[in-house]
């Protein structure tokens, strides 16, 4: 029964994992946003399954609902993402992240809040018996369906001349483009066709779940593990892969309890450890943009930036004085982000590593700092010290692994090994709570005065940062970034690529664990949200809002990202859906972030004007 179970689940899997690797070979858009679609798939069905009776109409809301959502989807490809195709990846990822956040109150103000539940599929409404034990006959229905597809796929790709042009575009977009094939429609009937699978996906779910409007998050994190295991841009690897997770999903919770939650990262993380590029995946042939080709040359602060940056120091010294204890507190938490936004910045914008999975680091020192108190009653100072040296091991152990992959796969590996912290952490009830979490994290008598917490704060945040702007500016800055730019230029040079980046990778975690630790006794307590993938996704968006190019723009996203959400979180009800909006105008119209916007665009201006005042007679 758990075998048939694991079956029927591979090939819901497969339908929304097929999709999403179809558009990624393609267009080579890391789409964030196909669990949205998937949900909006079930939504859509939910709504013509109630105007569409008997049996006809039943299956017929299946698939329009899948037509109409592919039609939406094309429409979101010629608007917004033609933009971005020759961005790198995390520019893609976040522009779809934000169409997320749309999509998810968009549905909430259709549809409500509550669970939907959906008719039964007529015909199939009963069991079957199965070796004595009675199965659902709708999902026998599931089970054929996976392999209907693929094979209609494999039909499509290798008998219709529409097929050889996308198995063409997937291996050399260049020569495709010129042979004289236009592209742009191409990736747009692609991304239609990924969508629909998706929608089918979502559609086909409407008997066996309620449709609610977080299903495309709980979705999306095992779909990426599948196109990943499978090979980024191959439907048979997908497939290969849907059966291995959804059977490993299925027995795991029977063989193995005390690792379920866990199991699928684990094996995600040994595939890619052993096969780089997934299972049956391979190198891309189309050279992608570096993260590094998006990042202007950092600059030195001269005299005005140094000013600038004192003058900053001074009105953060002066907020206590004059704003109220809550603010004071909401300023304190500003700044422990910013410098786990600067941490994460160290990897990704100096070292070309980006990350999915940063949490980890932050997540680790939150609950070193609960552990000494927990077991050992350690004061405040001691864990501060100590604390961050969980993050510290963390990132020792999983950045050995991580500096020998790169682009997505690299990502898709930091994302496995911070789920495998937050499942051990989620289950460890002994050790760390459990989804209880630690309390009574709080802080010495001399620092419980939340003003004088907040100047605590000030100083290790802004120590560090000033610590992670040194590296930056240091011979060994200046080495990460040469192999961020070019591996092959840096190794023939005889820097040693691995073990530079490894030690640029621990240094990020151990910074982003003083944030974590600094986070605890802010809180009075650690849960374990702190590592989930929320966390994660909050700190790609505050760097690249604040951007890219400098050193400083962390710091302006951090600051910008969370005063924006924790005002809009009490203000706005749809506050996901403005955020969201925000997040896409940004990527397209200002990829370079806040900070690189007035560094490129308005400080020239302030300078040539200057110029102009002084060359007056």
């Amino acid at each position: 029964m758990q075998f048939l179970n694991g079956l029927a689940s591979a090939s819901s899997l497969f339908l929304v994992a097929s999709g999403l690797s179809i558009i990624f070979g393609v267009t080579r858009i890391v789409n964030f946003a196909h669990g949205a679609f998937y949900m909006l798939g079930a939504y859509v069905a939910f709504t013509l399954t109630q105007h569409l009776s008997g049996p006809l109409g039943f299956w017929t809301a299946l698939l329009l609902a899948a037509v109409i959502v592919a039609a939406l989807g094309a429409l979101v490809e010629m608007t917004l993402l033609r933009r971005i195709y020759e961005a790198p990846e995390l520019f893609q990822l976040l522009a779809t992240f934000g169409l997320t956040l749309m999509i998810e109150d968009l549905v909430i103000m259709i549809w409500g809040p509550m669970e939907l539940l959906g008719p039964r599929a007529p015909g199939l409404e009963g069991a079957v018996s199965v070796f004595g034990q009675m199965f659902p006959a709708y999902d026998f229905l599931l089970i054929a369906l996976g392999p209907l597809v693929l094979g209609g796929l494999w039909l499509l790709f290798k008998k219709t001349r529409w097929g050889v042009l996308v198995r063409a575009a997937t291996q050399d977009r260049t020569m495709v483009s010129a042979l004289g094939v236009n592209q742009s429609w191409l990736f747009t009937s692609v991304f239609a066709l990924g969508i629909f699978l998706a929608a089918l996906g979502g559609a086909v779910q409407l008997p066996r779940e309620a449709v609610h409007h977080m299903m495309g998050l709980q979705v999306i994190v095992e779909v990426f593990v599948v196109v990943v295991i499978g090979g980024l841009g191959n439907v048979f690897g997908a497939f290969l892969a849907a059966v291995i997770i959804a059977e490993l999903n299925a027995f795991g919770i029977l063989l193995f309890p005390k690792i379920s939650l866990v199991l699928v990262f684990l094996v995600m993380a040994v595939v890619l450890v052993v096969r780089p590029h997934g299972l049956l995946g391979r190198a891309e042939s189309h050279a992608r943009p570096a993260i590094g080709t998006a990042v202007q040359p950092f600059r030195r602060f001269g005299a005005r930036g140094r000013n600038a940056m004192v003058a900053v120091l001074i009105a953060l010294a002066l907020v206590p004085l004059f704003a109220g204890t809550y603010v004071t507190s909401v300023g304190a938490e500003l700044l422990i982000f910013a410098l786990f936004a600067a941490s994460l910045h160290l990897m990704m914008g100096v070292g070309g590593m980006v990350s999915f999975g940063h949490a980890a680091y932050f997540g680790l020192g939150a609950y070193g700092a609960g552990l000494l108190v927990k077991f050992l009653g350690a004061p405040m100072e001691m864990a501060l010290v100590v604390g961050p040296l969980l993050a510290v091991a963390g990132a020792i152990v999983f950045g050995w692994f991580c500096v020998r992959l790169s682009g997505v796969y690299l990502a898709m590996l930091t994302l496995a090994f911070a789920q495998i912290v937050w499942s051990i952490i989620f289950q460890s009830y002994d050790v760390t709570g459990g989804d209880n979490g630690i309390l009574g994290i709080w802080p010495s008598r001399w620092a419980s005065d939340p003003a004088v917490f907040y100047y605590l704060a000030l100083a290790l945040c802004a120590a560090g940062i000033f610590a992670i702007r040194r590296i930056v500016f240091s011979p060994f800055g200046y080495a990460v970034r040469g192999c961020r730019d070019s591996v092959v230029r840096a190794e023939s040079i005889g820097i040693d690529r691995r073990r530079i980046q490894w030690m640029a990778f621990t240094l990020a975690g151990a910074f982003a664990g003083v944030a974590g630790t600094l986070y605890a006794y802010l809180k009075g307590s650690v849960f374990p949200d702190v590592v989930g993938i929320p966390t994660s996704v909050d700190g790609l968006v505050m760097v690249l809002l604040g951007g890219l190019q400098t050193v400083g723009g962390p710091i302006v996203g951090a600051a910008a990202y969370k005063a924006l959400s924790i005002y809009m979180m009490s203000q706005i009800e749809f506050w996901k859906l403005v955020l969201g909006a925000l997040i896409v105008v940004l990527v397209i119209a200002f990829p370079e972030g806040i900070a690189g916007f007035w560094q490129r665009r308005v400080s020239p201006l302030f300078r040539r004007s200057e110029t102009e005042e002084e060359a007056v007679p």
